[in-house]
């Protein structure tokens, strides 16, 4: 009788617990949903964005250094009594460097891509089609390292299909999303993921926080336009977390928007410049220092007669705050002063022995920079081209064929510079090219190349490299 008694408690107890227990929620979560996704979404972005992708590889040509004489000559000029010259074309041979991926902006040839797809290049090839016949040589018209963007042009037939631009500020986590590029060389390749992260902030790869994806991206995508369902460039690929799968980066297309026109007119970005070494302010420095969770970036050394001398800065200074934006790190100094305007006092917050202090530092340009352009300008005097062709050209000397790595024995006239935008650049011509005949008159010195121009179109024959061309400037 007991046994039954506690068994009955027991059961109304179990009853009476299930009673009162709460039920767990069973209503999904409200949300602002569109229309189905339909079946057909991406076969129609794969035909409306992969005719403006293109693909991208590029040569280096080794560059001349002093070789030892090949001892086999020696005998063989014993024998036959002449000088024999040792064969050059082997040490010329170009160099295959990369794949990579661009996409056409504009229908007269303008193209994005990543700067490191064509860094140190010195040949870049655009195939418009995988199984095309037709490589374009492309001219680099502008890049910038820190961004990683890169814009060069190839001079089609005809109008090119082009990819249009859209925002990437409205872009939200979740969203669909297409990448377009020509993987380990497998071209016009598509991939499909959603947007997975926004503003990623990864200094090492670039100075833009990144929009990250789980659309496949592999070496060779780089360069590549990522879409969204409405067929807009949002991004372009850019880099991949090699520890895992699913996760690669893209540039949002707002910041890229902002500096084409820069790159286009002046073929670069110019950085600010202090002129300091920097470190880090670990905790027990701050901590020794009393200043609590406060970091900075510690100036290390100061340059003789940099902008950082000159505004008054010393070792171990900490800065904490320039051009309005707060720094914690030495990087988000060093982008806070390449971001910042040239010529123009920055007010900057440091501290000093313990006490605040703030100065006005008037950034330079970056030195490398003007030794950059220094370098791809020349020194050497030549003759310019009339008709406004937008070309100079010059009679090699010594020093010219061996810092250029030309034949001892090459004679005809070199193109030492093409402006930019001009009809030379945009028929092709290039710096190095070596015109053997303008017009169909052959040429031996500069003087030639120009009598024989005209006002109009000129057709000239060139060697670049180890082929031959033919250039229409008109």
């Amino acid at each position: 009788m007991k046994t039954l008694l506690v068994l009955i408690l027991s059961v109304a107890m179990t009853a009476q617990a299930q009673t009162g227990a709460k039920e767990l929620p069973k209503d999904p979560p409200k949300m602002n949903l569109s229309a189905a996704l339909p079946g057909n979404l991406f076969v129609e972005l794969a035909k409306a964005i992969n005719p403006a992708v293109v693909n991208i590889s590029t040569t280096a040509i080794p560059k001349n250094s002093p070789r030892m004489r090949d001892p086999m000559l020696d005998m063989l000029e014993q024998l036959y009594g002449f000088r024999m010259q040792q064969p050059q074309q082997q040490q010329q041979r170009p160099q295959q460097m990369g794949l990579g991926t661009g996409f056409i902006i504009r229908e007269d040839g303008l193209i994005v891509t990543n700067n490191h797809v064509i860094a140190g290049a010195d040949i870049i090839n655009v195939q418009l089609s995988e199984k095309s016949t037709d490589v374009f040589e492309a001219t680099l018209v502008g890049s910038d390292e820190r961004t990683d963007i890169a814009l060069i042009k190839i001079n089609p037939k005809s109008k090119l299909p082009v990819a249009v631009l859209g925002s990437s500020k409205d872009v939200e986590v979740g969203e669909w999303v297409a990448a377009f590029g020509n993987p380990f060389g497998h071209g016009h390749s598509m991939t499909k993921g959603i947007i997975s992260s926004k503003g990623r902030d990864i200094t090492e790869i670039n100075k833009i926080p990144l929009l990250q994806t789980d659309a496949s991206i592999n070496p060779g995508n780089s360069g590549g336009p990522l879409v969204n369902t409405k067929g807009q460039v949002i991004g372009v690929n850019s880099a991949i977390d090699a520890r895992a799968q699913g996760i690669g980066f893209a540039i949002p297309i707002d910041e890229v928007k902002a500096i084409l026109p820069i790159l286009e007119s002046k073929g670069r970005i110019a950085r600010g410049f202090l002129g300091t070494a920097l470190g880090d302010l670990d905790p027990e420095a701050a901590e020794y220092l009393g200043l609590g969770e406060l970091r900075g970036a510690v100036i290390t050394a100061v340059s003789p007669g940099s902008p950082a001398l000159k505004a008054g800065l010393k070792m171990y200074d900490i800065v904490t705050e320039f051009n309005g934006k707060k720094i914690r790190t030495s990087l988000d100094l060093m982008d806070a002063v390449a971001d910042a305007p040239i010529g123009q006092p920055i007010k900057t917050k440091i501290i000093r022995n313990n006490k605040e202090m703030t100065l006005n530092v008037v950034t330079a340009e970056r030195i490398e920079e003007k030794r950059a352009v220094r370098a791809a300008t020349k020194t050497y005097a030549g003759q310019k081209a009339p008709f406004d062709l937008g070309f100079t050209v010059i009679d090699p000397t010594t020093e010219l064929r061996k810092e250029w790595g030309l034949p001892d024995d090459m004679k005809q006239p070199v193109v030492i510079e093409t402006e930019r935008n001009s009809n030379a650049s945009k028929g092709g011509l290039r710096v190095g090219d070596v015109i053997l005949d303008v017009n169909k008159q052959p040429v031996d010195t500069a003087k030639d190349v120009l009598k024989a121009l005209k006002k109009g179109k000129n057709t000239l024959r060139i060697a670049r490299n180890t082929r031959i061309q033919i250039i229409n400037i008109e």
